[in-house]
């Protein structure tokens, strides 16, 4: 009796050290198998045939109810009303550029009286344009940017009141052009790990659609989550930030691009620690075509081709100690590199850059390759090309700021250019 359950408890054993070891080898980046679930959206042969946000977001809580898996998007166009959020353990895969999320047009319309804060629900003038499962954001004229805007999802309309699931975070006042919009995220990923999304084109509808600000939303927008992947995706068109990611760590974005976007390109921001942007692209955006924001730290940007943007590359608020290395800058219309004007305290010191191409930017005014503005210091630039063939206004290799200081820049290739100016 005594053999016998010494043979159960070994065998217990057993089961749960495989078990442990299995799980542990794959609960990372999306190769998720909890019994290797997959849930297929999109088409006749799909478990769930729709071509709608509503539909994906069905397969996610579906998958997320099972403990984790993939959530694959067959060929075909999905008309999104709201954003699509992911949770923990959960991949969101497309099949390439045949899988098109498309925004539905916008809308808007103005408060009948104040949203107050901590509120969910709003009175407004005309309900028409929304419905349930629709993305939403509110603002005023005071309350119009950044952490001031209100983003959610509607629950309800009764009449003229609509009913939504995140509690307002200002009090938006009827007198102050009070509105609400369906500007909304297309891709969300809140509080959440070991998320991936890949093989994808996000449509943003631009023209139809109503700005949404970065620090609130994007083409794709991450925020308090770590260890996610994008791969692969493409966002255009998108009326805001391409692609967001704020209070992070270890988001890695690897051969995306981000085209003609009212915002910014690529907005690592609000202490985002270790990211690593690499083989993307990012042109043809009203905003920078990377822009590191507040406190983005030991993170790598490399082999990135970045055009046609405002600034090539953003640098400020306590962005140190990052890693900038075979990027190709150009034709941009301030500055290929721009380090914004930031007392000594949160200036963006110790960033590396080598091997970069900066070439031809300031396509509307006289611009630097690299401006290092602010009270910046311990910059090292070293065996970059730095030039100009005569197109653009791009007049300075590098202008160091009359603040900045502890500039090393050797072993560059500078062409048709002035090396280094110290301001006076």
């Amino acid at each position: 009796m005594k053999q016998k359950s010494k043979n159960l408890l070994s065998l217990i054993l057993i089961f749960l050290t495989v078990n442990v070891a299995v799980f542990s080898q794959n609960i990372g980046l999306v190769d998720v198998k909890q019994s290797e679930q997959v849930i297929t959206v999109g088409g006749s042969g799909a478990d769930i045939p729709a071509f709608t946000s509503r539909a994906i977001q069905i397969a996610l809580h579906a998958i997320r109810e099972r403990g984790g898996g993939v959530v694959k998007l067959n060929p075909g166009t999905f008309q999104i009303i709201g954003p699509i959020r992911l949770s923990s353990n959960i991949s969101l895969v497309g099949s390439g550029k045949s899988t098109i999320l498309k925004k539905c047009d916008g809308f808007k319309t103005s408060f009948v009286i104040d949203a107050d804060w901590g509120m969910l629900k709003a009175e407004v003038k005309d309900v028409s344009g929304f419905q349930k499962g629709m993305g939403i954001q509110l603002y005023d004229d005071k309350h119009n940017q950044g952490w001031d805007v209100t983003t959610a999802v509607i629950t309800d309309i009764q009449d003229h009141v609509i009913y939504f699931d995140n509690q307002t975070v200002n009090d938006y006042l009827s007198e102050l052009n009070g509105t609400i919009t369906n500007g909304c995220s297309i891709i969300e990923v809140a509080a959440s790990e070991n998320v991936k999304i890949a093989d994808l084109v996000i449509e943003g509808n631009k023209s139809t659609n109503d700005y949404l600000n970065g620090c609130r939303g994007g083409g794709i927008y991450i925020n308090r989550s770590k260890n996610c992947t994008l791969e692969n995706i493409l966002i255009n068109e998108f009326n805001g930030d391409s692609f967001s990611w704020q209070i992070t760590e270890n988001i890695t974005v690897k051969g995306c691009e981000a085209s003609n976007g009212g915002g910014l390109g690529f907005h690592p921001g609000t202490g985002s620690d270790r990211s690593i942007v690499e083989n993307c692209i990012s042109h043809h955006n009203r905003g920078d075509g990377i822009f590191l924001c507040w406190r983005v730290q030991n993170s790598i940007f490399k082999n990135n081709t970045l055009y046609a943007n405002r600034n090539g590359i953003s640098i400020g608020h306590k962005d140190t100690d990052n890693l900038f290395e075979n990027n190709r800058v150009y034709e941009n219309e301030n500055h290929g590199v721009f380090f914004r004007n930031e007392n000594e305290q949160n200036s963006g010191h110790r960033n590396v850059f080598t091997n970069n191409v900066i070439e031809n930017n300031g396509m509307i005014r006289e611009s630097c390759g690299f401006y290092i503005g602010g009270e910046t210091h311990d910059i090292t630039i070293i065996n970059n090309t730095i030039c100009s063939t005569g197109k653009g206004n791009q007049t300075t290799a590098i202008l160091v700021g009359k603040k900045s200081s502890k500039i090393t820049a050797k072993d560059n290739q500078i062409v048709g250019l002035k090396e280094l100016v110290q301001e006076k």
